[in-house]
């Protein structure tokens, strides 16, 4: 009879009557079976969802899309550090103020201070936004802040933007407009999603409104970078890898049940039938007593007490050039019925190398996906890591290509505050990146040594 165990969330092994075991990994039923396998719905967006008496842009299938990722990205051995690798090289040295001119037809940064715009980032935790948004858009492609103004405003003093607020994004929705047009949205709506805003509610923000930054008195948006085809979130750039990471990750789960509950089965043992009959019809001869129940007992404890004695002998190397003593019978009808001892070939190595070619596929297909080099992510590729050349080669490809959309995303409120807060001033804030030079175009003296 065949048997059904659960190893993980989302694994499971079929052991068959034969012995055979098989492994399985998916997530039918699963939150993510609606995101990923259900190819004809795939496009969320078509439709609002209530909750609670609001009508919301569902953020997923089942509007959990934050939550999914966040389970997907954590369970991989490679994803969260890949896009903490990311961060690393997108923030680089930190941020500073910057002024951007034109030398000689290049574009060039100038960085700077300012007293006063310096000033008014020390009031407020501004390293910590950047990082929440950074994160947010790392995931998601796409990260929710909401901006307040100082209180000044109320007694005619001037407007300002006293500071911005990371909102979580598994916390933030669009509300939903019948135009199907992100610029149309008049309100992001707060509250714990994660749980359908049960005893949170909801708190409605508006849209903060570029052109008129003092408009409202706090106001809430939503920063992305447009996904094709998308009419309102964006989807991260590793969507596509998304199967890829679920099957990477399952993986280890596979090879640690295996190791722990696999059938291990070195030899097959053939005993022949005529053997345990002619011990039957003994032990009732010397036992006339005994019922049909009581011979199988004894029948049933001199097989394990044989079989004891094939497996100290079959069993490790200290018993090389042991012996087992065995005796061939002859049946009625002058066969010889012989015990056997059969080396199982139990095909070990074929399933660990198949689920290896998995795991370097996987590893491919999720660095790939995720758009950051292997070298810069410092994974293996055949075996081998990349060469201080194409490290420094892929960090200059990365920074001239890959930064600055993500920059723009990131770091655009805050410096659209800035020019709100400071006009005149034409400062804004940059991730600042040092350059980085081989050993051989330093000075001797500038070379990194052996102590």
């Amino acid at each position: 009879m065949s048997k059904i165990e659960r190893i993980s969330k989302h694994s499971y092994a079929l052991h068959m009557a034969d012995g055979r075991v098989y492994t399985l990994s998916n997530h039918v039923g699963g939150d993510l079976d609606s995101m990923l396998w259900r190819i004809p719905m795939r496009n969320w967006e078509y439709m609002p969802q209530t909750i609670g008496g609001f009508r919301v842009v569902p953020y997923g299938m089942d509007n959990r899309l934050p939550e999914q990722m966040r389970d997907v990205v954590s369970d991989n051995n490679l994803a969260p550090g890949i896009i903490e690798r990311q961060m690393g090289l997108l923030f680089g040295q930190g941020v500073f103020l910057n002024q951007i001119s034109f030398e000689n037809g290049e574009i060039r940064r100038i960085w700077q201070s300012d007293a006063d715009i310096e000033a008014w980032l020390a009031d407020w935790d501004y390293v910590a936004y950047i990082k929440g948004a950074m994160t947010d858009y790392l995931y998601l492609k796409g990260f929710f802040d909401a901006k307040y103004l100082e209180r000044g405003h109320r007694i005619g003093r001037p407007a300002r933007i006293a500071r911005l607020e990371h909102i979580p994004a598994k916390n933030a929705r669009l509300e939903w407009m019948d135009s199907r047009n992100i610029a149309d949205v008049k309100h992001i709506l707060v509250g714990d999603f994660e749980n359908s805003c049960i005893g949170t509610g909801i708190r409605s923000y508006p849209v903060y409104d570029r052109k008129n930054p003092a408009r409202f008195a706090c106001s809430a948006a939503y920063n992305y970078t447009y996904s094709f085809g998308r009419d309102f979130y964006a989807v991260p750039q590793y969507w596509g890898a998304l199967r890829w990471i679920i099957r990477g990750s399952e993986i280890p789960t596979i090879f640690k049940y295996v190791t722990d509950n696999g059938l291990n089965l070195a030899y097959h043992i053939h005993s022949p039938e005529e053997y345990w009959n002619q011990k039957r019809n003994v032990l009732r001869l010397a036992h006339p007593d005994w019922d049909d129940a009581r011979v199988e007992e004894e029948i049933a404890d001199l097989t394990v007490n044989f079989l004891q004695t094939f497996t100290e002998v079959l069993s490790g190397k200290e018993n090389a050039g042991k012996f087992v003593h065995t005796t061939d019978i002859v049946d009625d009808n002058g066969n010889t019925c012989q015990w056997k001892i059969e080396a199982i070939d139990q095909k070990i190595k074929d399933f660990v190398d198949s689920q290896l070619k998995i795991g370097e596929a996987s590893t491919s297909a999720i660095t790939s996906g995720m758009g950051l080099h292997p070298s810069l992510s410092n994974v293996m590729v055949n075996g081998k890591l990349a060469s201080g050349s194409e490290l420094l080669y892929a960090f200059k490809l990365y920074l001239l290509s890959d930064t600055e959309i993500a920059a723009d995303a990131i770091l655009g409120p805050i410096n659209q505050a800035i020019a709100f807060n400071f006009p005149g001033k034409n400062l804004r804030l940059g991730f600042y990146h040092q350059t980085m030079k081989t050993e051989e175009s330093l000075s001797a003296a500038d070379r990194i040594r052996n102590q």
